[in-house]
């Protein structure tokens, strides 16, 4: 059990734009029947920009490992957790490692503490096992590093399913970028702690409000491949203009697609807005994959997808250029305005 202090809850944001119930019109693509998949899950992409995956053959013992071991991690003292940080510093402006409250540079605050982990490289994984656990390094190292491989050959298998289905010609169009040595992706884990039970809170939530746990925002890599335990908060912005929930499953996976895909499909597919609401009663963790390209890779439209006369909607871009930019800017912004082509 993670037990931890907190701030006090007015430093944080609530929102009442919230939707009562589940939405059962979300894509579900069954990985063991590739056929039917590939043409379900272009739609979902074109439609929602996410959707669930089953029978997509990762064993339980996996996903149950990094579970305890998040857990575990998420239990250390501040000061134990601050370590990862510490470990991380290749620079003062590293992203990886332990945070709190406090989501990127730019002011923006949610209900959340988080590990963020470079996931193409297990001797940075392997450092920041050391110098957390120096006592039993192995349990968090195997743990972490067997998901983030099983999790990005799904990642990879869903892009060339993807691939296929809009006849871009190379099965790997997408899938190369993450397979690639140099492969910018990461990997995070999320903790959403119960919210304290005071009397704002307890006003706050007869008034119909919830604290964010996570603001709004796309995801600015090619894919994101998440996971959580059965407590609920994801939520996704639909296409009307309206927040749905998300119902927890801990068997299945959620693919999201992101900003670097949408430039890629020249808008074909849609990178989508998405939140996390903090539950009153319940911890929630849950755990990211975001497959990335490398720094120097080119982000522009597949020009085996392009019909004649049809011009890109965004300038060409490096994903260093674009990564450093969405750095720069707040949770919610929309990072891709500031690529867009102007319409002629």
């Amino acid at each position: 059990m993670v037990v931890q202090a907190h701030p006090p809850t007015h430093q944080f944001s609530l929102t009442n734009n919230i939707h009562p119930d589940h939405d059962t019109s979300i894509p579900v693509i069954d990985l063991s029947r590739p056929d039917e998949a590939i043409s379900l899950a272009v739609e979902a992409c074109r439609e929602f920009g996410f959707f669930k995956v089953v029978n997509h053959g990762v064993g339980t013992g996996i996903v149950q490992d990094l579970e305890d071991e998040a857990a575990r991690f998420f239990g250390l003292t501040d000061s134990e957790k601050e370590k990862a940080s510490l470990a991380s510093l290749a620079s003062l402006a590293s992203p990886f490692g332990y945070g709190n409250k406090r989501i990127g540079p730019n002011g923006d605050v949610g209900w959340v503490e988080y590990l963020l982990l470079s996931a193409a490289s297990r001797e940075y994984v392997s450092k920041i096992s050391n110098a957390v656990f120096p006592d039993v390094p192995e349990r968090f190292r195997v743990a972490t590093t067997s998901y983030i491989e099983v999790v990005q050959g799904m990642a990879c298998r869903v892009l060339e399913m993807l691939a296929e289905g809009l006849k871009v010609g190379r099965k790997d169009a997408f899938s190369r970028m993450l397979k690639d040595e140099q492969s910018d992706s990461c990997f995070r884990l999320n903790h959403y702690p119960p919210c304290p039970e005071t009397e704002e809170m307890q006003l706050s939530r007869l008034l119909g409000a919830k604290l964010i746990g996570f603001g709004e925002h796309t995801d600015p890599q090619i894919i994101s491949i998440l996971r959580s335990n059965n407590t609920k908060g994801l939520q996704i912005l639909k296409s009307d203009g309206n927040w749905v929930s998300v119902p927890p499953d801990s068997h299945s996976f959620f693919v999201i697609v992101g900003d670097s895909l949408q430039v890629m499909t020249n808008g074909r597919f849609k990178s989508v807005k998405h939140r996390v609401l903090a539950e009153g009663s319940k911890s929630r963790i849950s755990m990211i994959y975001f497959g990335a390209p490398p720094p120097s890779e080119k982000i522009a439209p597949l020009a085996s997808l392009m019909e004649e006369g049809e011009e890109s909607l965004y300038e060409e871009f490096t994903w260093w250029e674009y990564k450093k930019a969405a750095y720069k800017s707040k949770l919610g912004e929309n990072r891709l305005g500031m690529f867009k082509r102007e319409r002629r």
